[in-house]
């Protein structure tokens, strides 16, 4: 993709974001345009090829109404997961995407004795800084123009030996970021392995974001009953925005029950482009 860059993606997350505010007035091209800087032509091109549909399609995509129609069918996680239409496309499934909690111990230590390389690259949903450790992910976080990623991994893994090496964690990047519907067709979906430095409650739960499955969205409701717990939504959205590994642990699909879309750790902008982007590649 030719686009990713700083720049394109916050012309587009300003795009999006007036989009979703503004999605009952359907924003013209023209005023769209404007608000990035850029002809008509240049941003309807640059649009479509980031979000793979038309600025129109991906607004149609980002409304309420779309949102509440994914709660309103109200099934479980288990039945949306299997559900025909949406499992084969879902790269972050659990057959693809493997949690490995830290032990007890190494709970504590806070990541002493290991080594975590660590790079700073671009996605289409903005820059990131990405961690790994012995192969497996172990930070994954989006960058705002202020954030200084090494001390984003220190905070993360406070007592690892850090090594900044991009170029090492290259295919791990571009593993990360590929895009789903095409790998699943031509058999070359990656598989990848986190590795999570949480409490039991937090792992269970950042385990059962991995069931949502490319395209759909549940409620923190929803996550409570599928861990076993109906009462505990509130800690639920607790270790949802606690989750260190964005994109890949698909925190960005769960919505509140009422059918809004609710915060994000990394700013509702870049939660609502990859639900656009989501649903653009799985119904567009």
């Amino acid at each position: 993709m030719t686009t990713a860059s700083p720049y394109t993606y916050a012309q587009i997350a300003e795009a999006i974001e007036h989009l979703a505010a503004n999605f009952q007035q359907q924003p013209s091209l023209t005023d769209l345009a404007d608000r990035a800087n850029l002809s008509e032509y240049h941003f309807q091109r640059l649009f479509t090829e980031w979000a793979g549909v038309s600025p129109k399609k991906f607004g149609q995509y980002l409304t309420l109404d779309y949102a509440k129609k994914q709660l309103r069918a109200g099934q479980s996680l288990l039945h949306t997961a299997q559900d025909a239409g949406l499992s084969g496309t879902g790269r972050l499934h659990d057959l693809f995407v493997t949690i490995e909690g830290v032990t007890p111990g190494q709970y504590k230590q806070a990541g002493a004795g290991m080594t975590l390389t660590y790079g700073q690259f671009v996605s289409r949903f903005g820059p990131y800084v990405l961690g790994a450790i012995d192969g497996k992910v172990a930070v994954l976080q989006f960058l705002s123009e202020t954030d200084l990623p090494e001390a984003i991994v220190q905070q993360t893994w406070p007592n690892a030996t850090l090594v900044h090496d991009p170029a090492a964690l290259q295919p791990l990047a571009d593993a990360a970021f590929a895009n789903s519907l095409n790998s699943y067709k031509t058999g070359s979906l990656p598989t990848m392995s986190v590795m999570m430095r949480g409490s039991a409650f937090q792992l269970k739960v950042w385990e059962a974001l991995l069931n949502i499955p490319e395209g759909a969205l549940v409620s923190y409701d929803q996550i409570a009953q599928a861990i076993g717990q109906p009462s505990a939504s509130r800690a639920v959205g607790t270790a949802i925005g606690q989750n260190p590994i964005g994109y890949l642990i698909p925190c960005h699909r769960v919505i509140k029950k009422t059918g809004l879309f609710g915060g994000y750790r990394w700013g509702v902008a870049r939660k609502q482009a990859m639900l656009g982007w989501e649903a653009a590649q799985c119904f567009g």
